[in-house]
């Protein structure tokens, strides 16, 4: 068994694969089509595989930032708290529950009515560009987006901050400055990826604004469809 960080990399790298997958290709297509089109079902699972792979992503961020607290808080401890068993069980339980929270989102979707203009204001088929073409009551949607989106959003992020806050605070002990600069140089370019990730998401899920124009929540999703898995594997695996 590699290290756990290896291997929390291999699945963040596959899930960034694939979260750009869902969506490149289809946009690609449209636009060298002449009537950029998508069925009903296409546009459901093109939904619930970029929910699957956006929360995935989410949930093994938190785990790498665990990985890196012990590794450099308890480095004496690391071999015994992070074994095979427990950096299986993080991942096992990651895919478990992007699993349902994307399955919830979708049945959801499915109880709602689209009448009239079906024309898709984005690039692919976005939660809150399908509720804003829904003709039906969307509160519950809305309602569970909002709840759902604190557990799988918010709380992984101000863990990911917390973990590195103690890391920080951790290396700041030592009376080293090429060891405090390493630890501000890694840590810096890994908070800046998954703030980059996390702001634009809860920026456009959890706090959208009324004078968010349509060209300004694309371009918001294009970070972290496109630029966000882009520069994860360069970040992660340069400074291991």
């Amino acid at each position: 068994f590699h290290s756990p960080m290896y291997f929390f990399l291999s699945n963040l790298s596959f899930s960034d694969l694939c979260f750009s997958s869902v969506t490149m290709p289809k946009l690609l297509h449209n636009m060298q089509s002449q009537v950029p089109s998508i069925p009903y079902a296409g546009c459901l699972a093109q939904m619930y595989f970029f929910l699957f792979f956006g929360d995935l992503e989410s949930f093994l961020l938190v785990a790498m930032a665990y990985d890196r607290y012990v590794a450099i808080c308890s480095p004496l401890h690391y071999a015994t708290i992070m074994s095979p068993k427990l950096s299986v069980s993080l991942v096992v339980l990651s895919w478990v529950l992007t699993t349902l929270h994307a399955l919830l989102h979708t049945l959801l979707m499915t109880r709602l009515c689209f009448c009239a203009d079906n024309k898709i204001p984005h690039f692919f088929c976005d939660m809150s560009a399908l509720l804003k073409l829904s003709c039906s009551d969307t509160r519950v949607n809305e309602l569970v987006i909002f709840i759902m989106g604190g557990l799988i959003l918010v709380i992984p992020f101000l863990l990911i901050i917390m973990s590195y806050a103690r890391i920080v605070s951790s290396i700041l002990k030592v009376p080293s400055a090429r060891g405090i600069c390493k630890a501000f140089s890694t840590c810096g370019s890994h908070l800046s990826v998954v703030s980059l990730f996390y702001g634009t998401v809860i920026g456009l899920y959890l706090c959208p604004s009324v004078d968010n124009s349509t060209v300004k929540e694309t371009v918001m999703a294009m970070m972290y469809t496109m630029v966000t898995p882009m520069l994860n594997p360069i970040i992660y695996s340069l400074r291991n």
